[in-house]
């Protein structure tokens, strides 16, 4: 019988093995090992490190063994686990949403600033939601902020209910439930939207057409319409832009998430929309990931720069 220690030894040598991830983009077998073995033996990754002399049930290591051959077929650990952590909460994430990524927390923390330095209310209407992430995320830290989600996705859509339900039904208790509560709407961007809002947070497809069947395996089995951006992979970009100005409040703000080579085209654009203090947000690695502006402001109206 395989210990533990043994069990996450194999599980890295088969993730990092000659030609083992020619279908997988693998670039940290260790932690994927880990993760898989975790969930194999419904424990936590913690719990392997201080219990590695133990002995694993053989039907608990053939599970293991089953995923470790899912990871290497080119499926990500996130769709494998059925989770994927997001800003401290876990969100439930399958094929029909793309798995957050650390880039959106660039999206999600420009606008807690915006939502910090403006007068209550403020309404935000998060578009393209996906699983949720950024929506929950901003209601999960500012629950007094009205939040309102939308997705031309019905399967993304239940996704992002039942994220909301887990991660905030609770987090009303003893206080007003209303106070934690998000508006789900199925629309084709602006299609089904009513009224206006303080701020609009989008990260839409924005991968060129020709450049998704050269992405990662992994990335390639994400729901093509979250990825595909046209052309130029801004057609939806442009049509966001384009269509923001009619719901926003006076003063409000948009923020995007962009691929950082689209940059100069997304200022332009926002530009010739009419936006003003338009502003880029730098990722981790120094690239603009974000990029939003205002319009015309006047007293006491949002601002993503905390400017009133």
């Amino acid at each position: 019988m395989a210990t533990i220690q043994t069990a996450l030894t194999e599980g890295k040598r088969l993730l990092r093995g000659p030609g083992k991830n020619v279908s997988a983009c693998i670039t940290s077998p260790s932690l994927d090992a880990s993760l898989l073995l975790a969930h194999a033996l419904n424990t936590t990754r913690g719990r392997l490190v201080s219990t590695g002399n133990e002995t694993i049930p053989d039907d608990g290591y053939s599970v293991f063994l089953r995923l470790i051959e899912r990871r290497l077929s080119g499926e990500c650990v996130a769709y494998i686990l059925g989770k994927k952590e997001f800003r401290g909460l876990d969100f439930t994430v399958s094929p029909a949403v793309l798995v957050p990524r650390p880039d959106t927390e660039i999206l999600v923390e420009t606008a807690l600033a915006g939502i910090d330095g403006s007068p209550p209310p403020v309404t935000v209407l998060d578009l393209c939601t996906g699983s949720g992430a950024a929506a929950i995320a901003l209601k999960h830290e500012r629950p007094a902020a009205g939040i309102t989600a939308s997705d031309i996705s019905e399967a993304a859509l239940e996704i992002a209910e039942t994220n909301a339900a887990r991660l905030l039904g609770n987090a009303g208790a003893g206080a007003d439930a209303r106070a934690f509560h998000i508006t789900f709407i199925k629309s084709d961007l602006f299609e089904n939207i009513p009224g206006k809002f303080n701020l609009i947070t989008a990260n839409p497809p924005y991968i060129p057409s020709g450049e998704i069947d050269g992405l990662a395996p992994e990335v390639r089995r994400e729901p093509r319409m979250a990825l595909d951006g046209g052309k130029d992979g801004l057609a939806l970009i442009r049509r966001i832009i384009a269509e923001a100005r009619r719901h926003l409040f006076p003063g409000g703000s948009l923020l995007l998430e962009i691929d950082p080579r689209e940059a100069p085209a997304v200022r332009n654009l926002l530009e010739k929309a009419g936006f003003n203090d338009i502003q880029s947000y730098r990722d981790l690695a120094g690239f603009e990931r974000v990029m939003g502006g205002s319009m015309t402001e006047q007293h006491g109206s949002f601002s993503i720069y905390g400017k009133n």
